[in-house]
């Protein structure tokens, strides 16, 4: 087939048809063009093998590639790199780092692949080592760093990286506003983007994504428009399902469930998240029974649910104490689509039960549980208690909660609340003195938030 193209067939062209396969993962094809190159005698060349180092370690047969690396006479960094590449898909950190280490020159592309691996696997404190190590560095180098502590949760630490770089692309904007965005700190992301502005800096369609989804955690209608204005003055295309999806989102968490709808219906394809998207608004706005609505309409349009959907609808039907919907649409979706259940999913239904009065027959979900029951699953239930008035089962609770958590105040306010609207201000003092003697102290606020994210 090759041939038949009329592909000249030397060093120079080889490299190009193995990254063609590199690049679809396709092994088959790329061992009958590695036969050719073998029988053309370039197996030796140095281009022609890092091509091939690449395909073998993108494809996981690593032993293939270290061998093709031991028979190149003379090896450059490209060559190098592919190998280090190589044991990172394989998931061989130590060797991908020992053979760093042996590399005899190492340019910026190199240090940055090895950043990457650590980052990758989890290892920032390793990440962070060799970035400090580092004789030059670019971009590349900051922003990978960067989005590492911003996944990990480590805002202060991406930030300072951040405020160091001299060298910021639309990357790196994204990496920090999107960290904030995913961490809880919708208004640093706002903050960022509008220093991004200032800097002339146009974002992109990843960045305006991370913008709504911090508009959303703030609930701001006046943000959402001016964020939607922004978009359509500038061009965005609203067509694409991410965008539609997350403008659907926002729209719907900020209040404005007439313009979600709208552009819901108005969305060439329709996804889980979108969906997802109008559950949680429907939800978050007294609308459970519509909610469900759309979770039926999901399922019918041949769109499989995951655990993440799953969660949202069965926090919506407790939300509307729809207990009967709440546990039809648990069954189905562990009969019928077989999502995993977690102690997240259980813990959704212990809230169900709980708010609709069933106090007993979530307790005796939670007993019954096949999985271990987190404290979220057990704080629910004893929140219920104290909506209920229930002390019986809410001491019981207690203590499992005093065990899971002895040092969350939460669980000794929740209880002293029971108490006390029992008029059992004894039980409500011996409490206090519990919680003196163990140094804890009343957080003011603090009770347990029975809403599931």
């Amino acid at each position: 087939m090759i041939r038949s193209m009329n592909v000249v067939l030397d060093k120079y062209t080889f490299p190009s048809l193995v990254k063609s396969c590199s690049n679809a993962l396709a092994l088959r094809e790329g061992q009958i063009v590695h036969g050719l190159i073998v029988r053309y005698g370039t197996d030796s060349d140095v281009f022609v093998g890092s091509s091939l180092i690449d395909l073998y370690g993108k494809c996981k047969e690593i032993e293939y590639a270290r061998r093709i690396f031991d028979g190149i006479p003379i090896k450059n960094e490209v060559t190098w790199t592919a190998m280090i590449v190589g044991y990172v898909y394989a998931g061989d950190l130590s060797k991908a780092r020992k053979l760093f280490d042996e590399m005899p020159e190492k340019n910026v592309g190199s240090w940055n692949v090895m950043i990457r691996a650590f980052v990758k696997f989890g290892d920032l404190a390793g990440a962070k080592k060799l970035f400090d190590c580092m004789p030059d560095k670019d971009v590349v180098s900051f922003t990978t760093m960067i989005d590492g502590y911003a996944k990990a949760g480590d805002m202060a630490s991406a930030r300072f990286l951040f405020n160091q770089s001299s060298d910021r692309d639309i990357i790196s904007w994204s990496a920090l506003i999107s960290g904030y965005a995913q961490n809880g700190q919708p208004n640093e992301a706002v903050k960022i983007f509008h220093e991004m502005l200032l800097m002339n800096v146009r974002p992109d369609e990843f960045i305006m994504v991370s913008l709504m989804c911090a508009c959303s955690q703030l609930g701001r209608l006046d943000l959402a428009n001016w964020v939607e204005h922004y978009m359509s003055q500038n061009s965005f295309d609203f067509n694409q399902v991410h965008i539609s999806a997350a403008l659907v989102g926002m729209n719907a968490k900020c209040g404005n469930m007439e313009r979600a709808k709208m552009l819901f219906e108005g969305m060439p394809k329709r996804d889980l998240i979108s969906y997802c998207s109008m559950i949680q608004g429907l939800s978050m706005h007294g609308c459970g029974s519509q909610a469900v609505d759309f979770f039926d309409r999901m399922l019918n349009e041949g769109l499989v649910p995951d655990d993440v959907s799953l969660k949202i609808i069965l926090t919506a039907c407790s939300r509307a104490e729809l207990v009967k919907e709440g546990f039809r649409i648990f069954n189905l979706m562990t009969n019928k689509y077989s999502v995993k259940l977690s102690p997240d999913h259980y813990a959704c239904v212990v809230d169900l039960l709980g708010r609709s009065g069933r106090l007993k027959d979530a307790y005796e979900l939670i007993k019954s549980m096949p999985v271990e029951p987190h404290a979220g699953a057990w704080g629910a239930l004893l929140g219920a208690c104290k909506l209920h008035c229930d002390i019986e089962v809410g001491e019981e609770i207690s203590n499992r909660l005093f065990e899971l958590e002895p040092q969350n105040t939460g669980n000794y306010v929740l209880l002293s609340d029971i108490y006390a609207a029992a008029n059992r201000w004894l039980d409500v003092a011996l409490l206090r003195q519990k919680m003196s003697e163990k140094g804890l102290r009343k957080i003011p606020g603090c009770s347990w938030v029975l809403d599931n994210p």
